[in-house]
């Protein structure tokens, strides 16, 4: 009897064991998915290609799809509940749930953007204005990946935050689709931030096809002097016409320009320094890995994340063009005054797209300089993706 009570004992504990352990509980989704994360590790590591906030997203993605992990990293769900962020049961909430929380509640964007502000010398832009247009002109790609997306089968909600991607703005296209989609924001995330580290790899054949040697060549008048009234004066400014204009962008635009008035004004040094290192960096990590959590296998491979790639490489495209095709014309009509090249720099990857103007330009001639000519375009590319975020979440929202 005493024989039989032991045996039944170590066999019941063997079988919780067993049914405690990732291999009674794992699909072909969590280990394609651990693929996926291995590989977007290698690129971010190997290449060093948006390596901090890709490698958090990665290893969000790589421990959430341990066969296993969910129930322990984010918690378990009621009998036959939907899984939602608030469904997850209160006694069984684990480190991930928390963390998605300012996903969640879309704090983590709008707290990037301040770091973002704080980094940013909006002196280009206000020193050259018209820089505003080819800002504009990148936004492009957003549209017509709306349209795109749309003809592609998504709703009207969906098609915005897919089509934000084309912004080139990773925490924009976060804060979109969070608020429009949320069963995208893995998918969408992941898409813009691994675009984004391809964009020398985009844009350069097409700024090769699409502009002349003799174009390219174009050197460019020094920019004025910016002062700092004038540079105190912008964050303000912006904020209050945005702000009543178009409500909707206030989180993130609000928060990019509070940033950078920390930084102008020369008096709050230590709340500069504070948003440009600590806060973003800890955002920036709490950010990755709760984006990268929600990629789990059942949601992440399915036939419209294909799509949703596909819309998304597009969208880079026809923003590179749309502020390529908008600076060749300014350079038209300035009789050579501008140099085409600066256009790629209107999407929002700051301030890598600058930097791809500056050696597409140096590759013409070495001795041409156009990196602070085109950092105008770049950071009216970051105002520009904010304010396209606020006319899609007042469309859609």
């Amino acid at each position: 009897m005493i024989n039989n009570m032991i045996a039944l004992d170590i066999g019941g504990i063997f079988s919780r064991l067993w049914e405690s352990m990732g291999l009674s509980q794992g699909t072909w989704q969590n280990y394609v998915m651990l693929v996926i994360a291995g590989i977007l590790f290698f690129v971010a590591i190997r290449f060093k290609a948006e390596p901090m906030l890709l490698l958090p997203i990665a290893f969000g993605m790589f421990l959430i799809n341990i066969p296993g992990a969910e129930r322990v990293l984010w918690g378990t769900y009621p009998a036959g509940a939907e899984h939602t962020f608030d469904a997850v049961e209160p006694g069984s909430r684990g480190l991930f749930w928390y963390l998605y929380y300012g996903v969640d509640k879309v704090i983590y964007p709008p707290l990037i953007f301040l770091g973002i502000g704080a980094m940013t010398d909006f002196g280009p832009l206000i020193a050259n204005p018209k820089s505003m247009l080819i800002g504009a002109g990148a936004q492009l790609g957003i549209f017509l990946a709306l349209f795109g997306a749309i003809l592609g089968g998504f709703s009207g909600a969906e098609a915005a935050a897919i089509a934000i991607i084309g912004g080139a703005d990773g925490p924009t296209a976060i804060y979109v689709s969070k608020m429009l989609a949320e069963n995208l924001v893995p998918t969408i995330a992941i898409a813009a931030y691994s675009y984004m580290a391809l964009i020398p790899f985009i844009q350069k054949p097409v700024m090769r096809l699409l502009t002349t040697k003799k174009e390219r060549m174009i050197r460019m008048k020094p920019l004025r002097q910016v002062s700092k009234v004038e540079k105190v004066i912008f964050p303000i400014a912006v904020t209050l016409v945005v702000g009543i204009l178009l409500p909707d962008a206030i989180p993130l635009l609000g928060m990019l320009m509070l940033g950078n008035l920390f930084r102008v004004s020369g008096v709050v040094e230590r709340l500069s320094s504070q948003a440009q290192n600590g806060l973003i960096n800890t955002i920036t990590i709490f950010l990755g890995v709760a984006v990268g959590c929600k990629a789990k296998g059942d949601i992440f491979l399915a036939p419209q994340t294909l799509l949703i790639m596909l819309i998304g490489v597009v969208a880079f495209y026809c923003g590179t063009i749309g502020g390529l095709l908008t600076a060749k014309l300014m350079c038209k009509l300035t009789k050579g005054k501008i140099n085409p090249l600066i256009g790629s720099a209107g999407v929002s990857a700051v301030p890598m797209a600058a930097r791809i103007s500056e050696d597409v330009g140096r590759e013409a001639d070495p001795s041409n300089h156009l990196l602070m000519h085109a950092m105008g375009p770049n950071v009216a590319g970051v105002i520009g993706s904010a304010l396209a975020a606020g006319v899609l979440l007042a469309c859609f929202g």
